[in-house]
């Protein structure tokens, strides 16, 4: 029997997909595998009963992945399954700032009360008429899941659309309308760009990448959308381009202490509605649960952020899971101590993962020494 711990509320419809073979426990101390969404575990200490921890969204900057990493416990997220609800909010933001909705909306309600309202409206509707996205052009930095789906939305709404990533997938690529324009540089999608909508992870490579320096390419009163990470901007660069003008509006889904307390009218901010659709809830805590139960019942890794991808179906006999570091020659201790074995081995970044299937007993003691960092036997 496998204990699963979950934090946040969880789609019924992910822990649905449980069997009998599972069990749902409070205490996080008992659990082999963690089902959660944003909630922080950085000051968590880890039992060594945990073996996965599912991730019911995309982004993982709310688990401590290298201690993860370090203890053989796999970090599994769910990219691409809220893909299409931050795409139709992405929309819907470009959608406010063209048209000045929040602004509308605002002043409409200050009307509550009086009297000839409608005369009121025809005469004051005009200080809030915007433009039509048709015929703009959008730029779209990172064509993964999301990026491609707001491009392509985008061009079907008749904008032209420019497109840069730097690890752009071949998947990606097949995805994508091929009337996008990719480009190498950034520097030649910003000054042609109505638009911009960022979708990147946030690590340190990324921090902060819109700054002073950045904004200056960008056409003079571009609209900038964030429905990626709050820690992409630099906030007073930010704050400097929407008082010079050179951002006419920012549109955010992860506003931080500074932006929000700017309070400028340019600012339109959601409370990080991206995945908050039943759909998406759905989609991403399936994705999550299923790939924790592929894990513990069967030690394949599908979707993992600090190990690699490996798989050998469905179990039909008895399996050894080996996480070592990369040199640590896991896969030639596997294949010594069981040479009938079906063996997979990959490695990423400095870790191995080992998948070996055999008829035959294992003894998982038989798989030790330094840099080998966790051995499981699935019987």
């Amino acid at each position: 029997m496998y204990k699963i711990g979950t934090f946040n509320k969880i789609s019924p419809v992910g822990l649905d997909r449980l069997t009998e073979n599972y069990a749902l426990v409070e205490d996080q101390n008992e659990a082999n595998g963690i089902i959660l969404r944003s909630y922080d575990m950085h000051e968590m200490d880890f039992s060594d009963n945990l073996l996965a921890i599912g991730r019911a969204g995309a982004g993982t900057n709310n688990i401590p992945v290298d201690k993860c990493t370090e203890l053989g416990i796999v970090v599994f997220n769910a990219p691409g399954a809220n893909a299409n609800a931050v795409k139709e909010l992405c929309l819907a933001g470009m959608f406010m700032a063209a048209r000045n909705i929040p602004a509308g909306l605002a002043w409409a309600k200050t009307l509550v009360g009086s009297q000839e309202v409608g005369k009121q409206i025809e005469k004051g509707k005009g200080q809030f008429a915007g433009t039509e996205i048709m015929g703009k052009t959008l730029g779209i930095i990172g064509l993964g899941a999301i990026g491609v789906l707001v491009a392509n939305a985008a061009e079907a709404l008749g904008m032209s659309v420019i497109g840069y990533d730097a690890f752009l997938s071949e998947k990606s690529k097949k995805a994508l309308s091929p009337s996008v324009k990719i480009v190498d540089k950034l520097e030649d999608l910003y000054p042609e760009c109505d638009y911009i909508s960022i979708h990147v992870p946030a690590n340190d490579a990324t921090k902060g990448m819109m700054n002073a320096e950045a904004f200056a390419q960008m056409k003079d009163g571009v609209t900038f959308l964030n429905f990626s990470r709050d820690k992409l901007m630099n906030d007073d660069d930010l704050l400097a381009a929407i008082d010079s003008g050179k951002v006419a509006k920012y549109v955010t889904d992860f506003a931080d202490d500074k932006v929000l307390n700017a309070d400028k009218e340019q600012i339109i901010v959601l409370p990080h509605l991206g995945a908050s659709s039943a759909e998406a809830e759905d989609n991403c805590a399936t994705m999550a649960v299923d790939q924790v139960m592929d894990y513990l019942e069967n030690g394949n890794i599908v979707n993992s952020v600090n190990f690699p991808a490996v798989s050998l179906g469905a179990r039909k006999g008895n399996r050894i899971c080996v996480i070592a570091k990369a040199d640590a020659g896991a896969m030639d201790k596997v294949v010594e101590a069981y040479p009938g074995a079906e063996v997979v081995c990959e490695t990423k970044g400095d870790y191995t993962y080992v998948l070996a299937e055999t008829s035959d007993d294992i003894d998982g003691s038989k798989i030790s020494g330094e840099g080998i960092i966790r051995v499981r036997v699935i019987s």
